[in-house]
């Protein structure tokens, strides 16, 4: 259902606000460059300094952009149970394909009510719920029972995103899940490894600059060309390293800045890159000729 390179979309912003006309033009870049979908207001798109009717916004815009293209898989989760089911019928009620479900953070719950959190919001709305699980950013990790037990409760959650980087965890979640709940990458470093193990493809950063090599190498591997999809994997390799030098998505709005696409600006306490850290991003632009 949602397969292949998928883009977890920057938020531009100018002189503090939503750039509306640059994210029109990068939603744009990313379909005709193969991307298989359009994550707004996720962790990339900065969701956690947006405001409610920003966050709103920014979904509705990507909506009437895509104008059905691809998939929107809007990112309305929260750590307020209530927070993401307003989040998620208002996402639904634009035409939001999907929802991307970040497992609640700071509030640390336990596996009982991480489950209670996604099957309420999953029962508020119709559309497939895509779950988030990245530990490193929330605090807690979605165990792989609990995430099965969601599979199988719930009829519209019908995907992980996984970030925890455990290819050993993703495979107990591929073993346990329903064979229709769809494995997808959250890390660009391991999407040729999540393919591998039966993921059917990627929630990307890095395909926010290099959209087609992404898109090509799950294609490759969907074909069965596995040398083209691991020439792929490793040529991108010393790319992401570098947009993940700092916090996301500090280094790939930089570069998205680098190369012209919009402004650099990020929020507080998103803030500008290092010296040092801006040095080695700039020399991967270059070395991937992308400056």
């Amino acid at each position: 259902m949602f397969k292949g390179s998928i883009v977890a979309i920057v938020t531009p912003f100018r002189n503090g606000k939503v750039d509306e006309k640059k994210l029109r033009e990068l939603i744009d870049f990313q379909i005709k460059n193969g991307s298989r979908g359009i994550v707004p207001c996720g962790t990339t798109g900065e969701s956690a300094t947006l405001s409610f009717e920003e966050h709103e916004r920014v979904i509705e815009i990507t909506i009437e952009q895509v104008n059905k293209r691809v998939p929107v898989i809007a990112g309305t989760g929260s750590n307020s149970t209530q927070e993401a089911i307003m989040l998620t019928k208002q996402a639904a009620s634009s035409g939001a394909d999907a929802s991307l479900q970040v497992s609640p953070y700071y509030n640390r719950p336990t596996q009982k009510g991480l489950y209670e959190h996604f099957k309420a919001v999953a029962d508020s709305v119709k559309i497939p719920i895509i779950l988030y699980n990245i530990a490193g950013r929330t605090g807690v990790n979605i165990e792989p029972e609990t995430i099965a037990k969601l599979a199988n409760d719930c009829k519209n959650i019908v995907a992980v995103k996984e970030a925890s980087g455990n290819l050993e965890q993703m495979s107990r979640i591929k073993a346990l899940c329903p064979p229709n709940f769809q494995l997808t990458s959250g890390d660009d470093g391991l999407t040729l490894p999540v393919l591998s193990i039966g993921g059917v493809g990627i929630i990307s950063v890095v395909a926010n600059i290099v959209p087609a090599d992404v898109a090509n190498l799950v294609s490759a591997f969907e074909k069965g060309d596995i040398k083209q999809a691991q020439s792929l994997h490793y040529k991108l390799l010393p790319l992401v390293k570098a947009i993940f030098i700092e916090t996301n998505p500090i280094p790939v709005k930089t570069a998205l800045g680098l190369m012209g696409m919009c402004e650099p600006d990020l929020r507080l306490p998103m803030c500008a890159m290092s010296a040092d850290n801006l040095e080695k991003l700039k020399k991967a632009l270059r070395d991937y000729r992308l400056l």
